[in-house]
């Protein structure tokens, strides 16, 4: 195909979101366009398909930043807010499956940690919840230069259906947490994945998608968590909470 028009390019572009339903992020449709038009520049692509909720908002709808969608597609209805940990109605407790993996992805591949362990459920007994994954960033014998150790805290759901509670328990662990992460399924909907995502640049959280399989979980990282001083009296409270609830596991972090 030759260099196409700023007109061909918007009707490329109305085109490719008619035909998906479900919605189109904004790279991925300029991808598209540039691949089936190599020769056109991207800058001419994203001058002309910015706007395309305003040109044609009887085709074209923009739910959430970054995401285009066929005015004709079902509206999602809201995800109802519930007060019960979701681990508790998941078939078979399944999110404990992803607990290790992820500990695991924090540490080695993440390097957002230097030891980790995997809580979840309400074994510190507090109504602000118990992390599904701890760890602890702290210096190692080798490092020159020690510095002050920072916790790590993450919260894991497998249902898609839970991004709110999910950002509301991760934005509490900061209370006590240098970083906090919210660890979402590969299923979540782009519209939620968006906002989300929003929410979690606007607060500093950390924002994890990945494939819920056990055997190929595929985490990849969204938003990365940025550092906070959190209150050290909450950061001793959740410390003896752990050490009374399993010495083990504390020093293991702390020690």
């Amino acid at each position: 195909m030759s260099k196409m028009t700023t007109n061909q390019i918007r009707e490329l572009a109305r085109k490719i979101v008619g035909s998906r339903s479900g919605g189109i992020r904004y790279p991925e449709l300029v991808q598209d366009i540039a691949g089936q038009s190599p020769e056109t520049p991207v800058n001419t692509i994203h001058g002309a398909i910015w706007d395309l909720a305003t040109r044609f908002p009887t085709e074209i709808i923009k739910p959430s930043r970054g995401l285009f969608q066929p005015a004709s597609a079902p509206t999602t209805a809201p995800t109802p807010i519930t007060i019960v940990d979701q681990q508790e109605v998941e078939a078979g407790g399944a999110e404990i499956d992803f607990y290790g993996p992820f500990a695991e992805w924090l540490k080695n591949d993440l390097d957002e940690v230097t030891v980790v362990s995997s809580l979840g459920g309400a074994g510190l007994k507090t109504k602000w919840g118990t992390p599904d994954v701890v760890g602890v960033y702290k210096p190692t014998a080798s490092n020159l230069i020690k510095f002050p150790l920072e916790i790590v805290s993450a919260e894991i759901k497998i249902s898609p259906q839970a991004p709110v509670v999910a950002f509301g328990q991760a934005v509490a662990y900061r209370l006590f947490s240098t970083k906090s992460y919210v660890v979402m399924p590969s299923s979540l909907s782009e519209e939620d994945a968006s906002r989300l995502e929003s929410l979690c640049m606007l607060f500093g959280i950390g924002m994890v998608i990945f494939n819920p399989d056990r055997e190929k979980p595929e985490f990849t990282i969204r938003v990365r968590a940025q550092r906070y001083i959190p209150d050290m009296f909450y950061v001793n409270e959740f410390a003896e909470r752990l050490r009374q609830h399993n010495s083990e596991v504390f020093e293991r972090l702390f020690a």
